[in-house]
């Protein structure tokens, strides 16, 4: 279903997969992906809908200022940092999670900004790392419930951010990529990397 040619099914397919992983539990979670830049249009899902449930034939089209175009449905508040992340990275899907162990690890690290990883064969499933011996860093933002200011805090870090997420304490994981088949490798891939991160934590002697 991935490798539909029909932006609804793999985009509704990927939500529902992700849904059953744990990661979108209920309604968290939001996901988009571009059907057109120029003017700009997002597919999504619509806001206070089970991830789990959601069809091709439920999802919104949404512009550039995260209006609704096309669908029923509200669109999600977070749309404007979806679309600040497409704007700023060229992005073509951005896919919201909220597993638990990605929502209590930015928390955890927001004072210092970032959480590190290295040593694993799976960080080179994210754009850009080649070797295990890379030192990956997974920015965190501290979260504020105005998501128009939540955007354009986000904004200008975004230039400095690796081409593939970002967390935002306390609320989860935003992954990007060039694809809907790029970004889903990406959330898999941090997924991964952070439920290590977690272990190791419960492994350091007291």
């Amino acid at each position: 279903m991935l490798s539909s040619s029909d932006s609804r099914q793999a985009l509704s397919w990927v939500i529902q997969d992700l849904h059953k992983r744990g990661w979108a539990t209920g309604t968290g979670g939001n996901f988009s992906l571009v059907t057109h830049r120029d003017p700009l249009q997002l597919l999504m899902a619509p806001s206070g809908v089970d991830k789990g449930l959601v069809q091709p034939d439920e999802l919104i089209e949404v512009d550039a200022k995260g209006q609704v175009v096309t669908g029923n449905g509200k669109a999600s508040a977070e749309t404007l940092l979806h679309l600040a992340i497409i704007q700023q990275t060229g992005a073509a899907s951005v896919l919201h999670t909220h597993s638990p162990i990605a929502t209590l690890l930015s928390r955890r690290a927001e004072v210092t900004g970032a959480i590190a990883f290295s040593g694993y064969e799976m960080q080179k499933g994210l754009e850009g790392i080649t070797t295990h011996e890379t030192e990956v860093h997974l920015p965190v933002f501290p979260n504020d419930q105005d998501m128009a200011a939540l955007s354009q805090a986000v904004l200008p870090q975004l230039q400095a951010a690796p081409p593939w997420g970002v967390l935002i304490a306390g609320h989860g994981l935003y992954a990007w990529g060039n694809s809907l088949f790029a970004a889903r490798r990406h959330v898999e891939i941090l997924e991964f990397l952070l439920e290590l991160h977690y272990r190791e934590l419960t492994l350091l002697p007291h």
